[in-house]
């Protein structure tokens, strides 16, 4: 816990990171307990932001256990490894097949208020635009019913996919993508609240 606490001051993540505490960080994701999970990926994930460390947390394996953290986890595991795949070296995930995995528990974790909170505060919200984006048809799929709970659970939240410019994916994935993809994306839904958010400024 305390190198959670340290590992969130951004002068110390590459001081971590040099001192060797990366592979005791992913032995004890695979390894300790469920809290210890929890705080190992948390950690990874504030060292994550640093992209030289990306690279250092990648080479020494912790995609597989942040995986198994994702599909065994409590809610915040799960939040904290999904946070920490999107930060690692997405080529190497994308090759792993893992960011749709990872995005279909992204979707899951918006159906209860522990994962919408999660998602809300950890910044889940761009990385859910960006598969929308840039994903896959699955991962395009899952992510747009992710948006579309969190939005039908939270105005702030909507307020935030709205602000991430997450409406003209979401209309190209309705034209483009799978008939289940085009009935999960409710674009009406999203339309209306942009325009009620410009009538209310």
């Amino acid at each position: 816990m305390l190198l959670l606490h340290l590992s969130n001051i951004y002068n110390n993540k590459t001081a971590i990171a040099n001192a060797n505490a990366v592979e005791p960080l992913i032995h004890v994701l695979e390894t300790g307990s469920p809290v210890a999970k929890e705080n190992s990926a948390a950690t990874l994930f504030s060292l994550s932001v640093i992209e030289v460390n990306r690279a250092r947390i990648g080479r020494f394996g912790s995609i597989q256990p942040l995986v198994d953290l994702l599909g065994n986890g409590t809610p915040r595991g799960k939040k904290d490894a999904t946070s920490a795949l999107f930060n690692e070296n997405k080529a190497r995930i994308v090759q792993a097949g893992m960011v749709d995995k990872a995005v279909v528990l992204l979707a899951n974790l918006a159906t209860i208020p522990e994962g919408r909170t999660a998602n809300a505060q950890e910044g889940g919200i761009p990385r859910l635009v960006e598969v929308v984006e840039l994903g896959s048809a699955r991962g395009k799929e899952h992510a747009a019913a992710a948006l579309l709970y969190l939005c039908t659970c939270s105005s702030k939240s909507c307020s935030v996919v709205l602000q991430e410019g997450a409406v003209p994916p979401l209309v190209a994935s309705s034209r483009s993508g799978t008939p289940r993809a085009k009935e999960k994306v409710h674009l009406s839904y999203f339309r209306n609240q942009r325009h009620g958010n410009a009538e209310s400024d």
